[in-house]
């Protein structure tokens, strides 16, 4: 079996090295680039599982490449950033991006960070069904696809897991914690309102009006619940 091929982009050669190590250490083949030409070049040419980005690169920015990825693939974006204040997190969030790690890192926990998201996007519901609510948005939980209408929605692994919670517990209103607990992991370490980053994203595409959404409803003081209606 082939091995699930992940792109490292830093302009620290001493940094992409270890990344490198330890992921091929964990089993996964490692394309990298110091650069966004770089990046973008063997974006053009192969296909990756995972995308682990430098916010910061000398000719382009992280959230550059990660806007340019998104137009055409939902695989997930690992953030690495030397900034910890909220606001760019939240924006690298914002354009798509699944995680990040914060400069000095471990190397082992960036390892779990890459299994984890690559579970999540690989993972496989055991249910043939299709969820379908007001008989336009359709969750097939096998193929892990999202319609709506005819047109296929293009969701990251993060806001396709979020929706799907959600969907499958109509009643139940969640809070940010518990948004985090099941979706991020318990071992997310970053801050509470990072959620309503993936909430808005996800919002923009599945609501017809985001101003007045019908599917994911905001519970005022306590969090988030689905508004769907079963067919």
């Amino acid at each position: 079996m082939s091995k699930k091929k992940i792109l490292a982009v830093d302009d620290e050669v001493k940094i992409l090295e270890i990344v490198k190590a330890y992921l091929e250490h964990e089993g996964y083949e490692v394309i990298t680039a110091t650069d966004g030409k770089g990046a973008i070049s063997r974006l053009s040419e192969e296909d990756f599982s995972l995308a682990v980005l430098d916010l910061m690169l000398p000719d382009m920015t992280g959230e550059e490449i990660c806007r340019l990825i998104r137009k055409k693939s939902d695989m997930p974006i690992i953030m690495l950033t030397a900034k910890v204040d909220e606001s760019s997190i939240i924006n690298g969030l914002n354009i798509g991006s699944d995680d990040y790690v914060t400069k000095p890192f471990s190397p082992k926990q960036l390892v779990a960070r890459v299994n984890a998201l690559i579970r999540r996007y690989e993972s496989k519901f055991s249910t043939e069904n299709i969820l379908t609510y007001n008989e336009e948005l359709f969750i097939d939980l096998d193929n892990l696809e999202v319609k709506k209408g005819d047109k296929i929605l293009t969701l990251t692994a993060t806001e396709f897991k979020i929706l799907t919670l959600l969907a499958k517990n109509p009643k139940r209103v969640f809070s940010r914690e518990d948004l985090i607990s099941h979706v991020l992991g318990e071992d997310f370490e970053g801050f509470d309102r990072t959620i309503d980053s993936h909430i808005k994203n996800l919002r923009q595409k599945v609501e017809d009006n985001t101003r007045k959404p019908k599917y994911i409803i905001t519970v005022h003081g306590f969090g988030y619940k689905f508004g769907g209606e079963v067919q």
